[in-house]
């Protein structure tokens, strides 16, 4: 986009094997990312179509900024989501972006089924669709090293792909990106298996100059030192997200043993700090960002008798230790880490995959499902049931686990349980247990997110419950987080890129008259075309169904009142349709 006054679309129909480019200037407006991403999967998107049907779309873009400055090193991807059965948004780091970038690429937009399973390479201008039948049944990582070896691109190619889960239509499937990154929660991986679409090879070796590159450098270096020698970041890359394992815990928001509990006896013993002096052998960074704030860890597992070792280096962070450790009862770290490289060989989303998990061991407790259905024990704290657990999820060994694997709340309605179904919106709840902010926040948010507008924070901020202004705090977080992610910055950079920053930034390649007011209504803008998506399958906010479970556990202390959850959404309900009733 840089330098340029349009939006660089690439078209590709798998079932018609036709490809083309668009360049819109239309979409220029919405700067890329989730804002593009959100008009191109209205216009393309089947509302009367069931969201796994080959005619959905799945769009991905990359927004004004990305590689050009500092963190802003995401791709978003947008689809109708298979988990909810409304707006699918997702996004991932690693070097997508960079390789998007540099083959000239804001935009893909991928509709329609091959007729057998397939993979697409991007190579520049050069697009093509390859029979992938060899590398079906193959898990991602596998997948990933077979790929490596056919073409050249090394360092300037992205390789996204699914496991089994996937290919089996599991509806809590990711999407990996690269190593280590995923494209989670909402079930893209599912959406690629219904297109027979294993994976998707980009590559880009081209290049963009500063139209000023005194001007360039100096804002770029402006921003680099406030990323790199400011405390904004730096807990990023020291602890990184495992920070909030003892945090969490010590307020009393950490799930533990599906929601039982909201503090965990082990937290110690799986905390950031515990995972650094133990398990931690390096830090990486995804492509154009300085801070290194993926952690990978590293645990020696028997894989046969007479002591034969493999090494497994796995990544983690606070998502994947509180909802594979705290939240299924395991303070060992080398089992977390075991748990985390099975959901990432398989494909499941893990976040997803751990609350299933804990609804299942919980319902095996009491005698709601059978262990011919779970087909091994299910105990809180055992990892070996859960490794396996794992596998029968993604592939769907029995009517038990492929019901699992299309989420908790499917589960649920199909065995019973409601009450151990840890789900908001028909989507697995998020690791915060906080409060009022964090379950109004995932109910309401557009894609059920504690990314969404971080709830999660405010709760921890707050004095005092003054519900019409956590709804405004809420509702306007929303929308300042769409002009961050249509741009594709990192949120873990909010703090960095403030409006003045962002339109320097702008400014320095060529996007100029930009001010607070009209960045906030893009936003604004950006939110009302999700919302349009929603309404249009479907979705209606106060017909929302939350876990009575989040009702029965006190949040940092505090029982939650779910006539004060209600009204809330409600109050933003209303904030939702007025936003829709404002002339563009």
């Amino acid at each position: 986009m840089i330098n340029e006054k349009h939006i660089k679309v690439l078209y590709i129909d798998l079932g018609t094997r036709k490809v083309r480019v668009e360049l819109r200037e239309d979409l220029f407006e919405y700067l890329g990312g989730v804002g593009v991403a959100s008009k191109l999967l209205l216009e393309n998107m089947n509302p009367e179509a069931q969201p796994l049907d080959p005619s959905q779309p799945i769009v991905f873009a990359i927004g004004a900024l990305s590689s050009v400055f500092p963190v802003v090193s995401k791709t978003v991807a947008m689809f109708v989501s298979p988990v909810t059965g409304e707006l699918g948004e997702s996004y991932a780091g690693g070097r997508l972006a960079y390789t998007m970038f540099n083959a000239g690429l804001d935009a893909i937009v991928i509709t329609g089924q091959a007729k057998f399973p397939c993979y697409i390479s991007i190579n520049n201008n050069l697009i093509d669709i390859i029979d992938a039948r060899a590398f079906w049944g193959l898990t991602a990582d596998r997948l990933g090293q077979f790929i490596r070896t056919l073409g050249a691109g090394s360092g300037k190619r992205s390789i996204i792909r699914i496991g089994p889960a996937g290919e089996n239509l599991c509806k809590i499937a990711n999407v990996n990106v690269d190593t280590y990154r995923h494209f989670g929660r909402m079930g893209l991986g599912a959406v690629f298996g219904s297109k027979k679409l294993k994976a998707i090879q980009i590559t880009g070796d081209g290049s963009k100059k500063a139209s000023d590159p005194k001007k360039y450098f100096a804002a770029y270096n402006e921003i680099y030192k406030r990323v790199t020698t400011t405390p904004i970041m730096s807990k990023y890359h020291d602890l990184g997200t495992p920070i909030n394992v003892n945090v969490l815990n010590n307020i009393g928001a950490l799930p533990t043993r599906n929601l039982k509990q909201a503090s965990f006896e082990g937290a110690e013993e799986i905390s950031g700090e515990a995972f650094a002096d133990h398990n931690l052998i390096r830090k990486m960074a995804c492509s154009g960002c300085p801070v290194g704030c993926v952690h990978i860890g590293q645990v020696r597992r028997e894989f046969d008798k007479g002591h034969e070792y493999e090494i497994l280096h796995v990544a983690y962070d606070y998502e994947l230790i509180a909802t594979l450790g705290s939240y299924l009862g395991i303070s060992d770290r080398n089992a977390i880490l075991e748990l985390i490289e099975a959901v990432e060989e398989y494909g499941l989303d893990a976040v997803s995959g751990g609350i299933c998990l804990g609804y299942a061991t919980e319902c095996l407790e009491k005698g709601i499902i059978t262990k011919e259905q779970t087909i091994v024990d299910l105990a809180f704290g055992d990892k070996d049931g859960y490794l396996s657990a794992i596998k029968y999820m993604a592939t769907k060994a029995n009517d038990f686990y492929a019901a699992l694997s299309d989420g908790v709340h499917v589960a649920s309605n199909r065995y019973g349980g409601r009450e151990c179904a840890l789900s908001i919106a028909k989507n697995e709840m998020p690791a915060y247990h906080t409060g009022y902010g964090a379950i109004v926040g995932y109910a309401c948010g557009a894609r059920h997110s504690h990314l969404c507008n971080g709830g999660y924070s405010l709760d921890q901020g707050r004095k005092n419950l003054d519900n019409a202004q956590l709804v405004n705090d809420l509702f306007e977080e929303e929308i300042k987080r769409c002009v961050l992610n249509s741009l594709v910055i990192c949120l873990f950079a909010r703090n960095v890129y403030d409006n003045e920053t962002i339109i320097k930034a702008l400014d320095v390649i060529g996007i100029t008259g930009y001010t607070d007011e009209k960045l906030g209504e893009l936003g604004r803008k950006i939110y009302k075309v999700k919302l349009q998506i929603k309404e249009k399958l479907g979705f209606d906010l106060t017909d929302v169904q939350i876990s009575k479970r989040v009702f029965q556990t006190p949040a940092m202390g505090e029982m939650l009142n779910k006539n004060v959850v209600r009204e809330m959404i409600a109050m933003f309900d209303e904030k939702n349709k007025a936003l829709v009733a404002e002339k563009s």
